[in-house]
């Protein structure tokens, strides 16, 4: 069955803790329109409490179990909910990913004097004064937790830097004395080691031991069966290959690791994969911004190009493809949101071609009411035909239209066919013997049917600046009762087959 990840939340969703129970109410029918793995939101207490989104990590041990900046629970809910969810997705046959952010700690207990110098931004090897003397929060000490799990406390020794001096209420980057910026790290600004608040330092022996011991203890108590790794641009790449290594061992023995390495440049994304040992997947961020591009270029973008210079071209099996996510929505620190109107034809992009790992954004699946999104239309079915119908056997049908796009997912018994267009309206005779006779039906226009002639000659049309996908009468027909059900998706198909 072909892999599909449901990126269960966005940056708005409701501080309620409703999410996790919402995900055990969703278990079945998230597996039954053919999701096969869901990414969930960071589990661990953040600084702002029951209103962070998970990525202002304050206590990694805390996952909603302890009353800590507020609230017992996260945003998502509790501890006891988090790990239902977990086994309610898993019960339907769906792997978990947990989002692990390691790079950076927030909301400390305590300040400690130290001595620090400032740091220019659009280069952080260049200091902009002496060291002088600062007080930074950079003591956690976890009294809500008092040690359970772990006794240890985080000091300014464990940090290369932060970003605010409690002596002279300014804020700045800082680096601590006796501290570099680690060199396996993004050359961004000279150096993108430190991102926000208290930039972890993975030089020092005792940090490594914490996460290593942290990871154990999550990964044998969630049980998860994945990770994807956040910021991974900012940490030392020698990091990764031997803890994900040690996790392998503990749980259900984790072996997918998606990293978030944000650059549209193919050959920095390379160069990561190269460095970290091929111990993970990334992101396809250069696909994301193809996809804008196409999306915003008044139909002038040339759409035989999309996939050149990603991921997904160059490293399919280490891609992990996305059309938005939670950092790109609207009003987010990322944001380049692909057009509302071109999101049917970028989901088809990477759910029925050739992209290994697609996910879905939470706020495309069921929209976002906070930026007045509504969910992407035709996203259902097309996960639901990537899951029962399609193929590896992708035939490009290209020609020298450049706002057009046309292949065919060949297979002799569900062939799927899509065609969509950036301007005008499109259309496209496709010549295949095999499918003379048969009659095709468009997935998101039932009306739209073509009947191969008895030469294999076929005529697909596509609207203005839309998209069309041609399958089996009898499978639109087994498509649309599925998609009536709660469950069974996959098993109408396999009793047709048998």
């Amino acid at each position: 069955m072909n892999k599909t990840i449901f990126q269960c939340f966005e940056w708005y969703l409701p501080a309620d803790g409703s999410l996790y129970k919402n995900l055990i109410s969703t278990s079945s029918a998230l597996a039954a329109n053919g999701f096969t793995h869901v990414w969930m939101p960071p589990a661990s207490k953040g600084f702002t409490g029951r209103n962070d989104v998970g990525y202002g990590v304050y206590d990694l041990y805390d996952l909603g179990e302890f009353r800590q900046k507020g609230s017992i629970g996260t945003k998502y809910g509790t501890k006891t909910q988090y790990l239902k969810a977990i086994q309610s997705l898993q019960k339907k046959k769906i792997q978990v990913i947990a989002d692990v952010v390691l790079n950076h700690r927030m909301g400390a207990d305590q300040t400690e004097d130290i001595m620090a110098r400032n740091m220019d931004e659009s280069n952080r090897y260049h200091a902009i004064s002496a060291y002088h003397p600062v007080q930074v929060w950079t003591r956690y000490t976890f009294e809500g937790r008092n040690g359970k799990y772990s006794s240890f406390q985080w000091n300014w020794t464990h940090f290369t830097g932060t970003d605010w001096d409690e002596l002279s209420k300014k804020h700045g980057i800082l680096e601590f004395e006796g501290k570099n910026w680690n060199p396996n790290v993004s050359k961004e600004n000279g150096n993108f080691d430190y991102v926000m608040g208290s930039d972890i330092d993975f030089s020092n022996p005792e940090v490594i031991h914490h996460l290593y011991q942290w990871g154990k203890w999550y990964t044998k108590t969630t049980g998860v069966n994945g990770f994807r790794l956040d910021a991974v641009k900012s940490i030392d790449s020698q990091f990764f290959p031997q803890w994900l290594n040690t996790m392998h061992r503990y749980g259900n023995h984790p072996n997918l690791a998606i990293g978030e390495y944000w650059t549209g440049n193919i050959w920095e994304l390379k160069e990561y994969l190269s460095h970290s040992g091929y111990c993970m997947k990334l992101m396809d961020v250069p696909l994301h911004y193809h996809l804008m591009q196409a999306a915003g270029s008044n139909g002038t973008y040339d759409i035989r190009n999309l996939y050149a210079y990603t991921l997904s071209q160059t490293d399919p099996e280490f891609s992990c493809s996305f059309v938005d996510n939670h950092d790109t929505q609207p009003g987010q620190a990322l944001e380049s949101w692909v057009m509302d109107w071109f999101k049917p034809q970028a989901y088809a992009s990477i759910l029925l071609n050739r992209c290994k790992l697609p996910c879905v954004f939470y706020g495309d699946y069921y929209g976002i009411p906070h930026n007045n999104k509504q969910p992407v239309w035709l996203l259902r079915e097309m996960i639901w035909i990537r899951a029962n119908l399609l193929e590896d056997n992708i035939v490009d049908l290209y020609d020298d239209d450049l706002q057009k796009a046309c292949w065919m997912a060949y297979s002799t018994a569900h062939p799927v066919l899509v065609l969509f267009t950036i301007a005008d309206w499109k259309e496209k005779t496709v010549h295949e013997p095999s499918f003379a006779g048969m009659t095709f039906e468009d997935a998101g226009n039932p009306g739209n049917k073509v009947t191969f002639n008895s030469s294999g000659d076929g005529r697909l049309t596509c609207p203005p600046g839309g998209l069309s996908v041609y399958i089996l009468e009898k499978d639109a027909a087994a498509m649309k009762k599925a998609l009536k059900t709660k469950g069974g998706l996959r098993s109408l198909l396999s009793r047709k087959k048998s």
